[in-house]
Parts: C-alpha cells; sequence; structure tokens
C-alpha cells in the first residue's frame, strides 16, 4: 500500500476538495492555485541540483518531479479551494483558522517523513522549517487571493530569505 501512497493521497485529496470545496466557484479561486504551483515549481527550479526537501519515489512515479506534479494537480487545488472558500472573516477566526491548517499540514509532514517514507529532508531542512513555510503559505493564500501583487511582492522576499538560509547556489 506505501508504494501506492502518493497516489491515494492525491486521489483522497481530490475527493475531500469535490466534498467540502467551493467547485462552483473554482474560477474565483484558480488565479491563487497557480500561485501555489508556481512557487513550488520555483522551489523545484532553485533547488534542481540541491533539494532542500524531496518527494520519494514509488511503483508509479519514479522520482521527485514526477510526484511533486501529482502532488501540484491534485493536493494543491483541493487545498485552495477547501481553505479559501470557508476562509473566515473575522480575524480573531481567520488566526485560528490558519492555525488549523499549519497543525493538519505538518501532521501530514511528519506522517509523510515517519510513518510512510514518502519525504526527505536535506541540508538543514527540518520540521521546524516546514513548520514555518507553512505558516506562511497559509498566510499567504488569502493574501494573494485578495492582492495578487502584494504576495506577489511579499513571496520575492520570502524566497529570497529560503535561499539565503539554506545557502543555495543558482549557478
Amino acid at each position: 500500500m506505501v508504494k501506492m501512497m502518493n497516489i491515494a493521497f492525491g486521489i483522497m485529496c481530490l475527493l475531500l476538495g469535490y466534498k467540502f470545496g467551493n467547485w462552483k466557484n473554482y474560477r474565483k479561486y484558480y488565479p491563487t492555485i497557480l500561485f501555489l504551483i508556481i512557487g513550488d515549481l520555483l522551489y523545484n527550479m532553485f533547488t534542481y541540483n540541491e533539494l532542500i526537501w524531496s518527494y520519494n519515489k514509488d511503483s508509479i512515479f519514479p522520482n521527485h518531479i514526477l510526484v511533486n506534479l501529482w502532488i501540484m494537480m491534485t493536493v494543491y487545488p483541493a487545498t485552495v479551494i477547501i481553505y479559501l472558500s470557508h476562509f473566515p472573516k473575522k480575524k480573531i477566526k481567520q488566526f485560528f483558522y490558519i492555525w488549523l491548517w499549519v497543525f493538519l499540514y505538518v501532521c501530514i509532514e511528519i506522517a509523510g517523513l515517519h510513518v510512510f517514507d514518502l519525504i526527505d529532508h536535506y541540508h538543514g531542512w527540518s520540521m521546524w522549517w516546514s513548520f514555518l513555510f507553512d505558516i506562511i503559505l497559509f498566510t499567504m493564500l488569502p493574501i494573494h487571493h485578495k492582492r495578487p501583487l502584494l504576495a506577489w511582492g511579499l513571496s520575492i522576499i520570502v524566497i529570497i530569505f529560503f535561499l539565503n538560509a539554506f545557502d543555495v547556489n543558482l549557478y
């Protein structure tokens, strides 16, 4: 079953997205889905020679890139549509909602790392870095949804921070 875990996880996310997401208004969320996918593509491009973390191959997907593309096509759209279609209006509820999703994503990564051997960390990346990244991610998605140019500007700062923090060689 572990060999099919990536497929199962993607399908499960799509089913959850279908059940709990607002697919009638998917066009409203589509730019933010692309924002998330482009961010991940940039990660893969910038760290091509030195991945900081990677998905492990399985019997269906023979390498990180193919697993990652599957995640981009299944998990990311479902995440964005569920997350944004239920995003609260009140600030205090937004705070707890963001933390709920950070907790969910951290738990999924811990399971992928320690239980199912689906993910590996390299070059100093750890669950603490993933935790920080998830806070940034789930804060950035609603910003992008409402003010995309601000989110892109902030993302450039975040990208520069992570490239420097992990001494990623772009040459």
